[in-house]
């Protein structure tokens, strides 16, 4: 290439270029893009999108404006805010940063499950109340652990809960057998293995056919006190079902660090629930991640400029579109 590329990088209203990308302010001419306005009036000379927003519809709005656009990049494992029927129809490839966040995702589902299992909230809140009472706790080995999500998310806490002892199993749309997560059992059969575990964790993308996939029936189809673990989306679980099932006491907790809507409002019931774990989508977030992001993209960047296979690669035709919203 003679000419510098354009590379617009989609981040929140007001947010500053990422850290780690002026690596290649030498090489590329870089654009900071936070709204509507500011991608559109350089959206015609844009050769590559870096979407550091997960949750931004301006790819979507603005895509018939992206007329030289042969690279999107999402800054985060789902790809829901640039997979749209038009970017997958479209001659572009889409790279996405799987396998940034899978050990600090996994670490972070372990430890809630060892929340729930030691009561460590219930221990914090009498210990805020000076109040000595003891209680029985659980094991966490041997107790089951059904995975919903097989993509390398899901292998990493899968492979994680069995360090600690746990029965693993899968949950994806076809059957196979997968070193971490054991036998993966088809989505059609969802509803038949959700009774069997004590700890169900939804790390699946949202597309049409996980959005609302877990409903009424699927929490009553649970294991009466078993515990629910969303760090996929939020709007994989109905969530009026799910205050319902807290509620009733249908499930015995929920750790949720997704939200169909970000942030969840103050007067949300979840906020108020005892048996309720709420973290602000940041499972993966660990110290550093924000650079991790940005060396992945540096490499990519200097592969595309060479010609080479690009890291990350997401084969679109694997996928559902996602549904219409993001999470």
């Amino acid at each position: 290439m003679t000419a510098r590329p354009v590379v617009a990088v989609v981040v929140g209203d007001g947010d500053p270029l990422p850290p780690g990308l002026d690596a290649i302010a030498d090489a590329a001419d870089l654009r900071v893009a936070g709204t509507a306005g500011d991608l559109a009036a350089i959206l015609p000379a844009v050769d590559v999108l870096a979407v550091y927003d997960f949750a931004t519809t301006l790819v979507r709005d603005s895509w018939a404006q992206c007329v030289r656009v042969r690279w999107i990049h999402a800054a985060s494992v789902g790809v829901d805010a640039v997979l749209f029927p038009e970017t997958a129809a479209a001659d572009v490839v889409i790279t996405n940063s799987r396998g940034v966040f899978d050990d600090a995702i996994a670490e972070y589902v372990l430890g809630l499950v060892l929340v729930f299992a030691k009561d460590l909230h219930t221990t914090l809140a009498l210990q805020r109340q000076r109040t000595w009472c003891h209680r029985d706790s659980e094991m966490v080995a041997g107790s089951r652990m059904l995975v919903v999500g097989a993509g390398s998310i899901g292998r990493a806490i899968a492979r994680l809960a069995r360090h600690a002892g746990m029965d693993v199993e899968g949950i994806a749309r076809s059957e196979r057998v997968d070193d971490d997560l054991g036998h993966v059992r088809p989505s059609s059969e969802l509803r038949e293995r959700l009774g069997g575990a004590d700890v169900v964790v939804i790390a699946a993308p949202l597309t049409e056919e996980t959005r609302r996939l877990f409903g009424a029936a699927e929490l009553a189809a649970m294991r009466p006190g078993a515990r629910l673990i969303n760090v996929g989306r939020g709007a994989i679980v109905d969530h009026d079902a799910l205050v319902d099932a807290l509620r009733s006491g249908t499930l015995g907790g929920a750790a949720l660090d997704v939200f169909d809507g970000e942030p969840l409002p103050p007067g949300d019931p979840l906020w108020g629930m005892s048996n309720v774990v709420i973290s602000p989508h940041m499972a993966g977030d660990v110290a550093g991640w924000q650079e991790t992001l940005g060396t992945l993209f540096v490499e990519n960047f200097r592969r595309w400029q060479r010609g080479e296979q690009l890291l990350n690669v997401v084969d679109t035709r694997q996928l559902d579109l996602p549904a219409g919203a993001t999470s």
